[in-house]
C-alpha cells in the first residue's frame, strides 16, 4: 500500500515516506514552516506505523516538492469537478475517493500536486471531507449541496470582514443609532452584563463604558435593544421565571380525621393557590394548612428543587411557583370538594392564650371566600372567628407587639404591559386571617418544643422605640426604622415584634420552603419516622432561606421597576406626599399611592405629616431611581 518516496497524510499535514523498515515507516515532514522574515522551513523525521498515516496518490516525490506546488487555477478546476458530479444523478451527493476526485480535477497534474489539492478541498466549500473515515486510512469527500455552500461562503465572508463589521457597529453604538435587528448580535455581551451573567463586554469596552449592570441596562434602553418593560431583576438574582417542573405524586391513601362542618379559605380575589382555611367548632379553633409534605420526602428531588427556589416568586408579570403548577388541584385548599390538610387544632384559654395544640392529618370541607365576602359575614357565620382574632390581637398588643401600618400597593399588567398601580386595601377579614396564622405558628412552635422535635423557629429582638414617637404616617415610618431583622434558627426565642414568646412559620408550605421543612418534620413525627436532626435542619434552612431572600429582593426590585415604568407611561402623574422625617434642609416624604419615599427640599417649611402634591421630575429605570418635586 505504501511505497518509498510516497506522499502521505500525517497528523493532517503532508509528509513523505523516506524509508520502509518492516512494519514501520520513516517519514519526513515540515515541523516549522518558512516565515516571511526569510527563515527557511524546518523538516523533521519520525518513525510511524501504518495506522498513523494515510496514503496520498503521489509517488516518487519529495516533501519539498509537495509543499512547493501551487496551482492558481485550482478553484475553478475544483468548481468544474463539483458541477460535473452534481450534474449526474448517480454521483450527485455521493461519496467519492480523493484519488478519483484528484483525477477528475486535473488528470494531468504532477504527482506532487496531490496534497495541494487535498488541502484545497478540505478547507473549501464545495466538498465535505469525511474525517471520520481517516482512522481507517481512507480519504473521501462528498459534494455539498448548493444551499450549504452558499451558507458556508456567507459565514466565511462575515468572519473575514468581522473586524470591519464590528468597527462599523461600534461607530453606530457610540452614536446610540444601531441598525436593528442586525446589530443585536453584537449586543449579546452587553445583555449578559445587564443580567449579571458576565462582568465583561467587548462592546462596552470599545466605547469606554464601565461594564456594570446599570450601565449595560441603560445602553440597551438607549439603543432600543431593550424596552422599558424589560425587567432584569429576577434573572440578576439567579431566579427562574418559570414554575417548578417536577410534578408531585398523587396524595397518598392514608387515614385522615374528617373535620365536621365548613372551614373557610379567605384570600384576595386573584389568589390561585389558597393554602389555609380556618374554622371554629364551638370548642376548638381549627387552622388547616395545605399538605404537600404528604408527598414530599426530605432530600427527594422535589424537596431539593424547592430548597433551591426558597419560595414562590411573585412579581407583576406572574408567579414562578416553588412547587409544580399541577400540584395545586391536589394540594391547595378549596379547589376540590374535600381538601387534604395538615391541621392545627387549638384549644384556647379565656384570655386567648393557647392551652393546647394538636397537629392532625385531616380531610376538610372548604368554602372559599374573598375578603369582601368574609367581611360581610363578620356578624353572622364568621362572628366567632372575628372575636377570636380581635382577642388574640389585644393579647399580643399587651405583650408588646408592634403593629405597623404603612401604605402598600398592588401592581398589575395588562397583555400589552400597561401598568396599573392600585392601593392595597386591608379588609377586616385580612386581619382575622393574619391572627389565625399567627396562632397556628405559635401553636406549632409549642407543639414541636413540647415533643422535642427539631424545628424552625422565628424570633425578633425587641425594638427600642422612642417615647416621643410622632403620630400618623411619620410615626409609622420612624417605628420601621427601629425594628430589628428577624432571626431564623432551631432554638426557640421570643418574637418581640409579634408579641409572642415562641413562633414558627408553618402556614404556607406551597410557597415557602421553611414552612415546607416544618411540615416534613411534623409529618415524620406523626408517622413515627426518623426526624431530621438539628444540624441538618440548619443546613437546609440556611440554603432555603438564602434562596428565599433572593426572591424577596427580586420582588422588591421588580415592584420598583414596574412603578417607574408606570410613571413613564403616565408622564402627567401627580400624587400626594406626606412629610415623615427631616434630613438637614431636606424633608423625607412618603408617597402612599406609590408606596415609595423620596427626599428633597420643599418650597415652604413643613411639619411632620404635612401633605403636598408632587410629580416625577426624572425617572431612571437602570438605577431604580425617581426624582420627585412639588407639583
Amino acid at each position: 500500500m505504501f511505497e518509498k518516496n510516497q506522499a502521505v497524510l500525517y497528523k493532517k499535514s503532508a509528509a513523505v515516506i523516506t524509508e520502509i523498515e518492516g512494519d514501520k515507516f520513516a517519514i519526513k515532514y515540515c515541523s516549522v514552516p518558512a516565515t516571511d522574515t526569510g527563515k527557511p522551513a524546518k523538516y523533521d523525521s519520525v518513525k510511524v506505523r501504518a495506522k498513523d498515516i494515510a496514503a496520498l496518490p503521489s509517488k516518487g516525490v519529495t516533501i519539498e516538492k509537495v509543499l512547493a506546488f501551487v496551482d492558481s487555477n485550482a478553484d475553478s478546476k475544483i468548481a468544474e469537478a463539483w458541477e460535473l458530479l452534481q450534474s449526474d444523478d448517480s454521483t450527485a451527493g455521493q461519496k467519492i475517493s480523493f484519488e478519483d476526485l484528484f483525477g477528475l480535477i486535473d488528470s494531468a497534474a504532477p504527482a506532487e500536486a496531490a496534497y495541494f489539492y487535498f488541502d484545497k478541498l478540505r478547507s473549501g466549500f464545495d466538498f465535505l471531507f469525511l474525517e471520520e473515515e481517516l482512522k481507517d486510512g481512507s480519504l473521501s469527500f462528498v459534494p455539498r449541496a448548493q444551499e450549504e455552500i452558499d451558507a458556508l461562503k456567507n459565514k466565511a465572508d462575515q468572519k473575514a470582514h468581522e473586524a470591519e463589521y464590528f468597527a462599523a457597529f461600534v461607530a453606530r453604538l457610540k452614536e446610540k443609532k444601531l441598525s436593528l435587528p442586525d446589530d443585536a448580535k453584537f449586543m449579546g455581551d452587553v445583555e449578559a452584563v445587564a443580567l449579571c451573567k458576565s462582568d465583561k463586554s467587548k462592546a462596552m469596552q470599545e466605547i469606554g463604558l464601565a461594564p456594570t449592570p446599570e450601565n449595560a441596562h441603560k445602553l440597551l434602553l438607549d439603543t432600543g435593544v431593550w424596552q422599558i418593560t424589560k425587567n432584569p431583576h429576577p434573572t440578576r438574582w439567579g431566579l427562574s421565571m418559570q414554575s417548578a417542573s417536577i410534578s408531585l405524586s398523587a396524595p397518598p391513601d392514608e387515614e385522615r380525621y374528617e373535620v365536621p362542618g365548613i372551614s373557610y379559605a379567605i384570600d384576595n380575589e386573584w389568589s390561585a393557590d389558597p393554602d389555609d382555611a380556618v374554622a371554629f367548632d364551638g370548642k376548638y379553633l381549627w387552622v388547616h394548612i395545605a399538605d404537600p409534605a404528604s408527598a414530599i420526602l426530605p432530600q427527594s428531588p422535589i424537596d431539593k428543587a424547592a430548597m433551591g427556589r426558597g419560595a414562590t416568586l411573585y412579581i407583576p408579570e406572574g408567579a414562578a411557583r416553588m412547587l409544580c403548577e399541577d400540584s395545586l388541584e391536589d394540594y391547595a385548599l378549596g379547589l376540590t370538594e374535600k381538601s387534604r390538610a395538615l391541621s392545627f387544632r387549638l384549644s384556647l384559654n379565656d384570655d386567648g392564650t393557647i392551652e393546647e395544640c394538636q397537629v392532625m392529618k385531616t380531610l376538610v370541607n372548604v368554602k372559599r371566600l374573598t375578603y369582601q365576602a368574609a367581611d360581610d359575614l363578620k356578624d353572622g357565620e364568621l362572628k366567632d372567628l372575628f372575636a377570636i382574632a380581635w382577642r388574640n390581637l389585644e393579647r399580643r398588643k399587651k405583650a408588646g407587639s408592634v403593629e405597623i401600618d404603612l401604605p402598600e400597593i398592588h401592581i398589575r399588567l395588562d397583555e400589552n404591559k400597561k401598568v396599573f398601580v392600585e392601593p392595597e386595601v386591608h379588609p377586616l377579614s385580612s386581619g382575622v386571617v393574619r391572627e389565625m396564622m399567627l396562632l397556628a405558628g405559635e401553636g406549632a412552635a409549642r407543639f414541636a418544643f413540647a415533643n422535642k422535635i427539631p424545628f424552625v423557629y422565628v424570633s425578633q429582638e425587641a425594638p427600642d422605640i422612642p417615647k416621643d414617637l410622632p403620630d400618623g404616617l411619620a410615626g409609622e415610618f420612624k417605628t420601621v426604622k427601629c425594628m430589628h431583622r428577624r432571626s431564623v434558627g432551631v432554638t426557640p426565642s421570643a418574637h418581640a415584634g409579634l408579641g409572642l414568646g415562641m413562633y414558627s412559620q408553618v402556614t404556607s408550605p406551597l410557597r415557602r420552603y421553611g414552612d415546607l421543612l416544618c411540615h416534613e418534620q411534623l409529618r415524620a413525627f406523626l408517622d413515627g419516622r426518623d426526624l431530621i436532626d438539628k444540624d441538618t435542619m440548619l443546613e437546609r434552612l440556611a440554603a432555603g432561606d438564602e434562596a428565599a431572600y433572593a426572591c424577596k429582593k427580586a420582588e422588591r426590585k421588580s415592584d420598583l421597576h414596574w412603578t417607574l415604568v408606570y410613571l413613564l407611561q403616565n408622564p402627567d402623574w401627580t400624587g400626594e406626599a406626606v412629610c415623615v422625617d427631616f434630613k438637614g434642609n431636606e424633608a423625607v416624604f412618603m408617597i402612599p399611592s406609590l408606596a415609595q419615599q423620596t427626599t428633597f427640599a420643599p418650597k415652604n417649611k413643613l411639619n411632620l405629616n404635612d401633605k403636598i402634591i408632587v410629580k416625577a421630575k426624572s425617572v431612571d429605570i437602570p438605577n431604580l431611581r425617581a426624582q420627585f418635586v412639588e407639583a
